[in-house]
Order: structure tokens, then C-alpha cells, then sequence
């Protein structure tokens, strides 16, 4: 009995490392973003010691290089899906610095405010049609941009984009800021 209860915690407690390790994101209301700054009001999600600012170039292990720009704020137009009463829109360019051909539309995106998943907006309207060249390859030493776009609260939130170049690739990188 005492066995399996102490293989139990030794268990529990390697579960609770891993999950800080990875850094699963903070609970509502606690850490702020930044050097110092404080988090806009409403702001949940904290920056994890990993996750990258908008801006920031990370390259995978694949040699595919991703930097991801600074949100912009927008209001969708009356034909945009979903519908939201602000959107937050990202250039994102994709650089090809492997010796392989890669493929775009092995390329996931997921976003979340306050822990919760938020869905990708396509407004045709304003250009934002999500990954239109999905099919594409991106040959060795080439480059793709691409213009994504999320809703979010009207109030300024933190945003968390985690990247995963394809789905064979265990690597992820999250990219996390006010929006």
C-alpha cells in the first residue's frame, strides 16, 4: 500500500514538472507580460519563460524560420466569420532555411486569450483569407508571407499563437503579447 501510494506522488509530481517545463499558461489574474509592464486590463494569459514576443524570429530544427509580426487591431466588416467585435490580425513570414521542400499546408496555428481558443478570422473584405496558398511549396531558401487573423475581446487581452510547421514535427513555438 505504502508503495503504490509513494509510486503515485513520485508520478504526480514528474506530471506537475513536465507540465511547468512546458509551460502550460497561468491561471486568470495572475503574472503580467513584459519587462515590467503591466498586463491590459482583463489580460490572463502570462508569458511563459519560452514563449517568444511579436517580433522574434525562431527557427525549427527543419531549418523553417518563422517570425511573426506585431498584432494589428481591426474591426471585421459585416461579411467577416466569425463575427467579433475586434479582430487582431498578423503578418507572418515563413523562410525556407531547410535543404527540403517545405510543405504550407502542413503549417497549424491555434490561438487563445485568457486559456481559451479563439477562432481564426477570414474577412475577404479587408484580405484576410487565412493561409490561401496552403498548397504551396516553399523551396530551399525561399520565403512565403502570410496575413492571419483572430478574434478577440474589444478590450486589449494577452494573445498566445503557437506555431507547429508541420504535423510529423513535435516542435512548437508559442508567441505571446498584448493584443
Amino acid at each position: 500500500m505504502a508503495l503504490a501510494r509513494t509510486c503515485k506522488i513520485i508520478f504526480t509530481s514528474g506530471l506537475l514538472c513536465l507540465a511547468v517545463a512546458c509551460g502550460v499558461p497561468a491561471q486568470e489574474g495572475t503574472a503580467a507580460l513584459g519587462a515590467g509592464s503591466p498586463a491590459p486590463a482583463g489580460a490572463a494569459a502570462a508569458q511563459a519563460g519560452n514563449d517568444l514576443k511579436f517580433g522574434a524570429d525562431h527557427r525549427f530544427a527543419s531549418g523553417v524560420t518563422i517570425s511573426v509580426g506585431s498584432p494589428q487591431s481591426f474591426q471585421p466588416s459585416p461579411s467577416a466569420y466569425p463575427q467579433s467585435p475586434r479582430g487582431a490580425a498578423f503578418d507572418v513570414l515563413l523562410t525556407n532555411n531547410g535543404t527540403t521542400t517545405y510543405k504550407l499546408s502542413g503549417l497549424a496555428v491555434t490561438a487563445t486569450t485568457a486559456g481559451a481558443a479563439v477562432k481564426q478570422v477570414v474577412d475577404t473584405t479587408q484580405g484576410f483569407t487565412g493561409i490561401a496558398d496552403a498548397g504551396k511549396d516553399v523551396l530551399p531558401g525561399r520565403s512565403v508571407h502570410v496575413t492571419l487573423a483572430f478574434a478577440v475581446p474589444q478590450d486589449p487581452t494577452q494573445l498566445r499563437l503557437r506555431f507547429r510547421p508541420s504535423t510529423t514535427e513535435e516542435a512548437v513555438v508559442t508567441y505571446c503579447g498584448p493584443a
